[in-house]
């Protein structure tokens, strides 16, 4: 008999929306100087329909002994709803509100590669791109990069189509 160890949680998407949800993880003090402050790493599911709505439960493998950090992005036809949430013991905790984020588009006539990103010593990388007519992540090619002695990666992301993408950062770090 397989064992679990985490914490679990259930939403329920209305009909034409697609939620994931991202854990916010902060990189250990031995590595902050060359890597990123924050890590996002998506959460696994189950999913199961009820009529025409989608009761999805989503897993926390890892939880912190304190409190855990989420991202909720809610995708709808023509935007993405922003929330964000804490787990705390048995419990999570949503922010009433969406909240406002600054964006930018990422859109281009042509095939092309999206920049270079390093990645953490678990190859969490800070930025993540979604597709968002399907909500899958961009996944990136890795490579070694000679000159900085570094892993880093590159998502190419097709022309004429809009893609979501978004990093944890700190409020001073703007």
């Amino acid at each position: 008999m397989e064992m679990w160890q985490g914490k679990h949680f259930s939403i329920t998407d209305p009909k034409g929306v697609n939620t994931v949800i991202y854990q916010v993880n902060r990189t250990e003090k031995e590595f902050i100087k060359e890597s990123p402050k924050y890590t996002v790493q998506r959460l696994d599911y189950t999913e199961e329909l009820r009529g025409e709505l989608k009761r999805k439960t989503f897993f926390v493998d890892n939880p912190s002994p304190e409190e855990d950090q989420l991202v909720i992005l809610s995708f709808g036809q023509d935007r993405v709803v922003v929330n964000m949430a804490l787990l705390e013991d048995n419990k999570i905790s949503i922010s009433k509100k969406p909240v406002p984020v600054k964006f930018n588009s990422i859109y281009a006539e042509e095939e092309t590669e999206y920049k270079d990103f390093k990645y953490t010593p678990n190859l969490q990388r800070p930025i993540c791109i979604i597709d968002p007519e399907t909500t899958e992540e961009i996944k990136p090619v890795l490579y070694f990069d000679e000159k900085t002695n570094e892993v880093k990666g590159k998502c190419k992301l097709k022309p004429y189509k809009s893609y979501f993408a978004f990093e944890i950062r700190d409020k001073k770090d703007d």
